[in-house]
């Protein structure tokens, strides 16, 4: 597997190019359309889907441009709704208005998606968002804005828990003491071992 990383010029957020032999994934449409498609195509694989680790603005804002290319857009079910909520995506804050997006499929805790010879897995960790999601793939983790180096995610937004968001990454925990790298969607990714560790330490 490959990892490439495109941080948005808009709002300073990663999205994750991720490639096996022949298809990719990506994880977040927040920016960087074309240089991620012109990347897969100068790499000669297939991006087979968008996999959404939630609905914010910073994360979805280009998912229409995907999803007009042939990719298919894949959200957790409790999120589903923040594609078409400018309240709940923020949209409206930053006078964006984003409302018109549909998810081609929507996933849960444990769902498992192969693209290729790679294999992801679906850890529904909800408190930044109530559908707010990380992605585990082989010993690498995407985990969006609930877990940052030395930090876990906002809270204060619609539909946020800081109970909740503890919660979750109490759950989380003993698998991501098996991760090698962190890829958050925040400048500082991506985190090799142990340096993201430090993150652990907000975890009881």
């Amino acid at each position: 597997m490959k990892y490439f990383t495109f941080e948005d010029s808009v709002f300073g957020q990663n999205s994750y190019l991720v490639c096996g032999q022949s298809e990719a994934f990506v994880v977040d449409a927040g920016g960087k359309f074309k240089e991620i498609t012109a990347k897969a195509a100068k790499l000669n694989v297939k991006i087979s889907a968008v996999l959404l680790t939630h609905g914010h603005i910073d994360h979805i804002f280009q998912a229409e441009k995907y999803k007009n290319a042939g990719i298919r857009i894949g959200i957790h079910r409790e999120e589903e709704r923040f594609l078409s909520d400018a309240n709940c995506n923020l949209s409206d804050f930053f006078e964006m208005k984003v409302n018109n997006i549909s998810a081609d499929f929507t996933f849960d805790e444990g769902d498992e998606f192969a693209f290729g010879e790679m294999r992801v897995k679906v850890m529904h960790t909800p408190g930044h968002t109530v559908g707010s999601c990380c992605f585990l793939c082989d010993n690498v983790c995407f985990s969006g804005d609930t877990l940052f180096c030395g930090g876990i995610g906002r809270t204060d937004f619609p539909t946020g828990d800081q109970e909740q968001i503890m919660r979750s990454l109490k759950r989380i925990r003993p698998q991501l003491l098996i991760v090698v790298i962190l890829f958050s969607s925040a400048v500082e990714s991506p985190l090799k071992a142990p340096a993201f560790e430090r993150s652990l330490l907000f975890i009881p």
